[in-house]
């Protein structure tokens, strides 16, 4: 889930947290050729619109510059989570039982890394899904990637 450092992680929800949006997760991506791109996603009950991506964006900004967490050059990107919003949390999954979710593993189980199901529970630190009509429970620490399948 391109983990990010624990004290960005603590900044970022920090800032965010005290605009008053929900702090939803982020993304810590190193690349090599362009810096680090730190993606924060954000949301409210009335959902995200370009101007709260923008306040988020002057005020985080200018947190890190001054707290300068991130060596080198980095690109800053706000977002709303979307309809295929991204689970970052044992948290997020069982606030969307019943939902379809598509999870991408760190490393193959059973000959495959992609699944795609209905999360079912949590239980501890094991997410529950159902795949195919089959039970499916996968270590929360084994989850590189996890987002919503959007339904229409």
């Amino acid at each position: 889930m391109y983990k990010a450092p624990q004290a960005l992680l603590d900044l970022v929800r920090g800032v965010v947290e005290s605009m008053d949006y929900e702090f939803v997760g982020l993304e810590y991506l190193t690349r090599p050729a362009a810096g680090h791109l730190l993606r924060v996603y954000i949301d409210t009950a009335q959902g995200v619109v370009v101007e709260d991506c923008a306040a988020v964006s002057r005020q985080l900004g200018g947190v890190l510059d001054v707290e300068d967490p991130i060596p080198g050059e980095y690109t800053l990107e706000i977002s709303s989570p979307g309809l295929d919003r991204p689970l970052f949390e044992p948290a997020h999954f069982a606030r969307f039982v019943g939902r379809e979710a598509k999870l991408r593993l760190v490393r193959p189980r059973d000959g495959r890394r992609n699944f795609k199901g209905v999360i079912t529970g949590i239980e501890g630190d094991m997410v529950q899904l159902s795949v195919d009509g089959a039970a499916v429970t996968v270590p929360f620490q084994d989850i590189d990637s996890a987002r919503l399948v959007p339904a229409f």
